[in-house]
């Protein structure tokens, strides 16, 4: 069976309301939009993908704004959970056969939060080839790291994910990892390897110009090293929340 991937970022306790919230949300996008046609439109989940259809995601950002307020977190007699922050699911429509998920997670402030994006791209359909390559793993996840501001990010297989699962890391390498300057400075790495600057966020740690396979000894092995150079440099910590 061929291996599927995925792309996520994820943040510690970040208070934001949903005004900040929803211009992230659409600053996100903005900037996926023209990385590939997959992401032309989106749609608010709903109970069935018939009535998500009926439910396009309006980029006007007090329409968003209203959309996360819908969806704050609440306990089971359905107060709401402020701490907990709000979450979405985005569907694109399926453009064309190709199904693509956006699950959010934001501006929880709990100190032991996870906020996240983490965007299910297709695992078949005639989108599928783009999505395994270099170039769309990096795009998304520049367009991801652009609008969160995530502490750390990942674009990878999911059989690559459960390898790492195994050990338990607190921040994962993987085909295309994203680094925040909050996590620290990214040393020197081996070749292929290669890095590229995100505005003045962070850093992409590019691991091979083919698509990377968990299958493949010799990209398991690059991927060990560079985890044991990038955790040496004590980038694969999980940081405090600023002002903690």
């Amino acid at each position: 069976m061929s291996e599927t991937y995925y792309i996520g970022a994820y943040w510690g306790a970040r208070k934001e309301d949903a005004e900040a919230c929803a211009q992230r949300l659409a600053t996100m996008v903005q900037e996926l939009a023209p990385v590939d046609p997959l992401f032309a439109s989106w749609f608010k989940g709903a109970k069935s993908l018939k009535l998500t259809l009926q439910r396009p995601l309006e980029l006007e950002l007090s329409s968003i704004r209203q959309y996360l307020q819908r969806n704050l977190m609440r306990d089971d007699r359905r107060q709401p959970m402020e701490d907990l922050g709000f979450s979405v699911t985005l569907w694109n429509g399926s453009q064309g056969g190709n199904d693509v998920w956006l699950n959010i997670g934001c501006g929880g402030y709990w100190e032991q939060i996870n906020n996240r994006c983490v965007l299910e791209p297709p695992d078949e359909g005639p989108g599928s080839e783009r999505v395994l390559t270099t170039p769309f793993q990096v795009a998304a996840l520049r367009a991801i790291a652009t609008a969160w501001d995530p502490d750390w990010g990942v674009a990878t297989s999911r059989t690559h994910r459960q390898l790492l699962e195994q050990k338990k890391p607190a921040v994962w390498v993987g085909w295309v990892t994203y680094l925040s300057h909050r996590q620290g400075q990214v040393p020197p790495l081996p070749a292929p390897v290669r890095i590229e600057p995100v505005e003045d966020l962070g850093t992409l740690v590019i691991l091979t110009p083919e698509r990377f396979t968990a299958s493949n000894p010799e990209h398991l092995a690059l991927a060990e090293r560079v985890r044991e150079l990038l955790d040496r440099a004590g980038l694969l910590q999980r940081k405090p929340p600023a002002g903690t």
